[in-house]
């Protein structure tokens, strides 16, 4: 069973629509026993870095995510809340990822949040490889850095992680669930990790 992670976040119910359309079981819910026996984990977010670690850490969700050992999938805020610290509100985070999450900084009149279409190109690992090159859906004002654990980069301002993996987490900055069959294709490729 596909759990997702209920909390004070949104896309929670975009995030339900796109798994309906591939035809997945799943349930969401905030429930520390149904999480820990999923066979799978999403943890959905759009949302403000700060109040979104105080809300996980007054429900003990942090631990709980922190302690899974199923493949766990961190999508836009969710995959900014696996890093170490967030420079929105200087905001520590879970801590799975080593990296620092930071604010765009324009160079040439860019506008931040970054919002639109954007190509993937695959570094490493997870993700299927017919999603190399193509274009997903971004919404985001800070990126996490490229890194060890890199698995996607995108052209913003600079070069940026579109997606990590470390160990069982895996993690997304664009929205798959709003990406059209690329994104479905990106669901895929975490659902399919055995």
């Amino acid at each position: 069973m596909i759990t997702v992670i209920k909390y004070n976040a949104g896309n929670i119910r975009s995030v339900a629509f796109a798994l309906e359309r591939l035809g997945v079981e799943f349930t969401i819910t905030d429930n520390h026993e149904e999480i820990q026996k999923a066979d799978k984990v999403i943890f959905p977010g759009v949302g403000e870095a700060s109040s979104t670690m105080k809300y996980l850490e007054e429900h003990k969700l942090d631990k709980v995510i922190k302690e899974l050992k199923q493949p766990v999938l961190g999508i836009c805020l969710g995959m900014q809340l696996m890093c170490s610290y967030s420079e929105e509100n200087n905001t520590a985070c879970l801590g799975i990822f080593d990296e620092h999450v930071k604010l765009f900084k324009p160079v040439h009149h860019e506008k931040v949040p970054h919002m639109g279409w954007n190509s993937l190109t695959l570094n490493n690992g997870w993700l299927d490889e017919s999603v190399s090159g193509q274009y997903v859906y971004f919404v985001h004002s800070y990126y996490v850095p490229v890194t060890p654990h890199t698995t996607a980069i995108t052209e913003y301002i600079l070069p940026f992680s579109s997606a990590l993996k470390k160990d069982n987490f895996y993690a997304v900055q664009f929205h798959p669930e709003k990406s059209s069959t690329v994104g479905e294709k990106v669901l895929r490729s975490f659902l399919n990790i055995s």
